[in-house]
């Protein structure tokens, strides 16, 4: 048999899970337990006391016909065991009386009462297990066991959503993560954080109301007439944030371990809404027992209340047993009667509370709309105005935790607001990174500028603004960075660089960013992540744009708002362009540089630059262009052009460059050029030709007829022979020339006197003639990768080269004489 407890442990379930449980099933799990206990003690005495008695029964018509089964005393069946009725004085009787003589004694006596049966022991033993099963109602025998099944069905049908493995481990889930964020300090602070600021405004309000009204409207009619309206950036507006109020520091710092572990709770609570707002099998199972349970409330109702009268002490048995007994009918008792008809009806009284309850929850669960949760008080409550409503078993779950208490719901709505993540991320970001550990990490650029660099932080550090002394502003993949009133505070911030870093500003910030930021690099991975209010700066001299600008997303790109960018002198848009937005037109009044370097996607369209005629510097990198933009030669006042990395076999059309009056630079390398036109010649104003990296054999005569040539390079070529002509240009400083097929140097080359750079690396020569000593300007000179057996003594004349601008194997440079050598080696004063 079962005890009591180990009957009651199906029903149990974890404590935890009791915060799930409404007072409805709460108030029906203790009738369910009540009515266990009453199964259990009804079968107690099923077992041990249920039997019935039974008698045989004489009618009196059976003992008007004679024909009655019980035989008729007759005096010599009297014997000294037969009692007298009481109150009969019976004479005594001897041995000496004669029979004659005891039978007239008898005969004076009054007859006595009751029926002789003649039936032994073992045969009442028979009769009464036969009416057991033959006379007994059938729910007299089994109320008990049915009460004890039903018991148990209508317990598994409370707890059934607590066991199913597809709602158990959600809930499990739930209800760990949900104690976690309960308990959690992060928890207790942000709530703490918002008291104190409810606190602090209604002092304020109070103060401000009750000390000087009308100095408080006076001030307020000045702010509404001289506050500007607010800056308009892209449909979207500067607003002032609501002004937070100080707090304790204590209540400021967060134990690091503190910190990770709200972190991590974060995440869960992310993850695991994803998983569960997905769906709302949860709810409907929850639904699907709640009606199990009332259904089968109504069927134990009706069929209890049919059996109810038939609980009755007495009963009529007629077993075919005349043959056995000689009586066909028997009269019975039954000695549970009376105690099953009083459990019957306490039962019947517990069943009816246990179905209102489950009517209730009914109504209850299709009243609301369960599946749709607001947290518009707590939002109104806290701080945190973003925290979004939930839906489906979301939903279901915290509508079950508010049955048991509203302020698990209020404090697990902590962390599903972004603002309340901000904040943990932003107090441990600066408990973290401060601004000694900032300091160590400012180094000097390339620009000699103070520069620091931050990658994959959460945020940006308060203490980066207060580096006053910070030039240039670094931050790479930094999912959340903002710049507070506080970045006034960067008087020599001039350049900002943000890569995969989408930042947010504070209308006081802007205002600081806006008056002096000069150089801005954004890097982006769609065109939606650039923030709207770098179209506002106004002083802005250098905009950067790195990321993709695919043709579907030139509308996209918001250059119209361009105008504003009064002051911007140079634009780089880094990306896949197919044609030149038209928009960045607005910007020819004053744009000066231009750059677009592509991925190697073809740069179709480029008729928008005719109208930019303001235009100094171009570069087009990448773009697959093949032959030279006719769009170029509008651009009167340009000075460089740079072509790098196109696709671009013949420059035919350098003859129109003459027109180009400014032209000082051209930039041709990295293409696959085969021939430079004599044409070249007509370009009179250029000092600096780039074609390397190309497919040249041979240099033509007119391209050392340019007067003003200073630099030129054409290495990475297969040019085989350096024409005499070279030695006209007389004010060649740079010449590389290196990675061809030369064998031999001119010696016209070393009139050009000016010379301060020569390439020669990589080539096939095999000597050095010794005129290079007429070059006392030069200060680098690359031999390395040639047949030359020795170095010139006259390599000494070259009183500014150095060993280490002197690109040569060691074995060559050793060929030279002592003083030679050192007088290269000598330090540079």
């Amino acid at each position: 048999m079962f005890t009591l407890t180990e009957i009651a442990s199906l029903n149990d379930i974890q404590p935890t899970y009791r915060i799930l449980k409404p007072w409805w099933d709460v108030f029906m799990d203790y009738l369910g337990l009540i009515m266990l206990m009453l199964a259990v003690f009804a079968m107690t005495m099923q077992i041990t006391k249920d039997q019935v008695a039974c008698l045989p029964y004489i009618d009196n018509a059976e003992e008007a016909s004679g024909t009655s089964s019980l035989p008729q005393q007759r005096p010599e069946d009297v014997t000294s065991s037969t009692r007298a009725p009481v109150g009969t004085t019976i004479p005594l009787v001897t041995k000496d009386l004669t029979d004659e003589a005891v039978s007239k004694i008898y005969a004076l006596q009054a007859p006595p009462t009751g029926v002789k049966t003649n039936l032994d022991f073992q045969q009442y033993v028979f009769i009464n297990q036969k009416c057991y099963h033959d006379a007994l109602p059938w729910y007299s025998k089994y109320f008990p066991y049915l009460t004890l099944i039903h018991t148990l069905i209508l317990m598994v049908s409370s707890n059934f959503w607590f066991k199913y493995p597809k709602t158990s481990s959600k809930i499990e889930h739930f209800v760990s993560i949900l104690g976690r964020c309960f308990e959690s300090p992060w928890t207790t602070k942000a709530l703490s954080e918002t008291a104190c600021e409810d606190s602090e405004e209604n002092k304020q309000r109070l103060t401000g109301t009750s000390s000087a009204p009308k100095q408080v409207s006076l001030e307020g009619n000045e702010d509404s007439t001289n506050v500007s309206p607010s800056t308009p950036m892209l449909g979207v507006k500067f607003s002032a944030d609501k002004p937070i109020a100080e707090v304790p520091s204590s209540m400021t710092i967060l134990d690091k371990k503190d910190g990770e572990q709200a972190k991590a709770l974060f995440e869960k609570v992310r993850k695991f809404r994803a998983h569960v707002e997905d769906s709302d099998f949860i709810y409907k199972l929850y639904v699907a027992q709640t009606i199990v349970k009332s259904v089968k409330f109504i069927l134990i109702l009706c069929y209890t209340s049919t059996f109810l009268a038939k609980i009755e002490f007495t009963h009529e048995c007629k077993p075919d047993i005349k043959h056995l007994t000689g009586y066909t009918k028997f009269f019975c008792t039954h000695n549970m009667a009376f105690m099953l008809s009083k459990l019957l009806v306490t039962y019947v009284a517990l069943i009816m509370i246990y179905g209102m309850t489950c009517l209730y929850s009914l109504f209850w669960v299709f009243r609301r709309p369960l599946k749709e949760y607001s947290f518009e008080k707590v939002r109104e409550e806290s701080s945190f105005s973003d925290i979004p409503d939930v839906k489906n078993d979301f939903a279901f779950l915290l509508h079950m935790i508010d049955q048991y208490d509203q302020l698990y719901s209020k404090r697990f709505g902590v962390f599903l607001s972004e603002v309340s993540e901000n904040k943990l991320r932003e107090i441990s970001l600066n408990h973290e990174w401060t601004f000694e550990k900032l300091k160590q990490l400012v180094t000097r650029n390339a620009q000699d500028k103070q520069e620091l660099h931050l990658f994959m932080l959460s945020g940006l550090p308060n203490a980066v603004f207060d580096l006053t002394d910070l030039e240039v502003l670094r931050l790479e993949l930094i999912p959340d960075v903002r710049f507070t009133a506080k970045v006034s505070q960067m008087t020599s911030l001039q350049e900002l660089h943000l890569c995969n870093s989408p930042a947010k500003v504070e209308q006081t910030g802007f205002a600081f960013l806006r008056d002096h930021l000069r150089c801005l690099h954004v890097k982006f991975t769609d065109v939606a992540e650039i923030p709207a209010w770098v179209y506002l700066l106004r002083n802005l001299r250098e905009l950067n744009l790195i990321g993709n600008l695919s043709s579907e997303n030139n509308k996209m790109i918001c250059l119209e708002s361009m105008r504003d960018l009064r002051h911007l002198k140079a634009l780089c848009l880094k990306s896949n362009l197919t044609k030149i937005p038209t928009n960045i037109t607005e910007l020819s009044p004053h744009l000066v540089r231009l750059m677009v370097h592509n991925d190697g996607t073809k740069l179709l369209v480029l008729n928008s630059l005719k109208k930019m005629t303001n235009l100094i510097e171009v570069e087009l990198h990448n773009c697959e262009l093949e032959r030279i933009p006719h769009a170029i030669f509008s651009l009167t006042n340009l000075q460089e052009l740079d072509l790098k990395s196109n696709n671009i076999r013949t420059i035919e059309e350098i003859i129109s460059f003459q027109h180009l009056k400014r032209l000082t630079c051209l930039k041709l390398w990295h293409n696959k050029i085969i021939t430079i036109p004599a044409t070249i010649g007509h370009i009179k104003s250029l000092e600096a030709l780039y074609l390397s990296h190309n497919k040249l054999e041979t240099l033509p005569a007119a391209l050392f007829t340019l007067p003003k040539l200073r630099h030129l390079e054409v290495g990475h070529n297969s040019i085989s022979v350096l024409p005499p002509d070279v030695g006209l240009l007389h004010n060649l400083q740079h010449l590389a020339i290196n990675s061809n097929k030369l064998e031999g140097l001119p010696k016209p080359l070393f009139r050009c006197t000016k010379l301060k750079v020569l390439c020669l690396g990589h080539n096939a020569l095999t000597t050095l003639p010794e005129a290079v000593g007429q070059l006392v300007q030069l200060t680098q000179l690359e031999l390395k990768g040639n047949c030359l057996d020795r170095l010139p003594a006259q390599l000494g004349n070259c009183r500014l080269l150095r060993r280490n601008c002197l690109i040569v194997e060691d074995h060559l440079f050793d060929t030279l004489p002592v003083d030679a050598k050192e007088s290269i080696s000598r330090e540079t004063f």
